[in-house]
């Protein structure tokens, strides 16, 4: 089953996370398989957002889902996954073009330069007019080169919108999706050094010290260990020699949100005579979710119902999203 552990070092203000998703990521695979199968690396790309989306989303406390999502003008033009707080997750991707075997990220989604990364927070319990919160970054780095890895890139997103130092190791392949965080948690008083008194100086030194010392540790993990041994095996061969306090290991699942109750809501938003005109040139209204792959079908009796008749659900958003 799919799994995820968190940990902290003892001693230092650093904290970690460890994500194999196996049987959630391989239904997401055989779910997208009843259409068109992604480009292995595409679909690598969908796993490792996945597998970060459930990192990220089990580092806030928050009630709510945690949309990540990247876009641009490659053949790529936008890839989803969504995590929600129970850790159900679901992802997809469109491709409209060619996709070379050893495509990476720029190669996929930002071939010229207006690629962007976007995390959503939509809250749970959003009021009318409330607005979720989403920060942006883009697919390059600090001097302009673009960035060939997703995990380069929520680094620099985290740096700049929580101004944590963050290592991420992350891979998929066709049965796996995981990934590794390290994270430095904040320290009072770490903005004041040189006005603490030495002792206190040299404490905040060797904690940094320590986040450096697990960062570079944690970067030695390459994509095939990530993916081929267990997070036991993971942890004690990249950090045996640190004193870790473990925590009871979660279970990430994958779960799609659409029904039938949310396409007729998005129908009616749409309003009657819209809908009307889709079935007449149609015959029926027909809305696939991307995510998962059903199929919603309504036709003229089903549209005509939904006009005539109290709506249980207020207008939300189609199954596709």
């Amino acid at each position: 089953m799919s799994e995820l552990h968190k940990f902290l070092f003892e001693g230092l203000p650093v904290r970690g996370m460890l994500v194999r998703l196996t049987d959630g990521w391989q239904e997401v695979l055989r779910r997208r398989a009843t259409r068109e199968p992604w480009p292995a690396p595409v679909a690598s790309l969908v796993g490792q957002m996945c597998a970060a989306g459930v990192l990220m989303q089990s580092n806030i406390k928050f009630d709510g889902a945690l949309v990540l999502q990247i876009q641009g003008d490659g053949p790529v033009p936008l890839a989803v996954a969504e995590v929600q707080p129970n850790l159900r997750f679901r992802g997809t991707a469109s491709v409209t073009g060619p996709v070379a075997d050893d495509a990476r990220l720029a190669a996929l989604v930002n071939p010229h330069g207006r690629g962007r990364c976007a995390i959503t927070l939509d809250p749970a319990d959003r009021q009318p007019g409330q607005q979720p919160y989403q920060g942006v970054v883009a697919l390059h780095g600090d001097r302009g080169e673009p960035l060939q890895q997703l995990s380069e890139v929520l680094e620099h997103y985290m740096l700049q919108s929580e101004q944590l130092d963050t290592r991420l190791v992350l891979a998929a392949n066709d049965e796996v999706a995981a990934g590794l965080l390290i994270q430095r948690l904040p320290v009072e008083g770490e903005g004041n050094l040189g006005a603490r008194g030495s002792q206190a100086d040299e404490d905040l030194i060797g904690m940094s010290e320590g986040f450096n010392r697990i960062a570079h540790l944690a970067a030695t993990l390459t994509a095939d260990e990530l993916l081929t041994l267990d997070a036991q095996t993971v942890m004690h061969r990249l950090f045996w020699e640190e004193d870790l306090r473990r925590f009871e290991p979660l279970a990430p699942a994958f779960a799609c949100r659409c029904s039938r109750e949310r396409v007729r809501g998005m129908l009616h938003g749409l309003g009657r005579a819209e809908s009307e005109s889709l079935i007449a040139e149609r015959g029926e209204v027909e809305v696939g979710c991307e995510f998962c792959g059903l199929q919603y079908r309504f036709d003229a009796v089903d549209v005509g119902e939904l006009f005539t008749a109290p709506v249980d659900q207020p207008p939300g958003s189609a199954a596709s999203h």
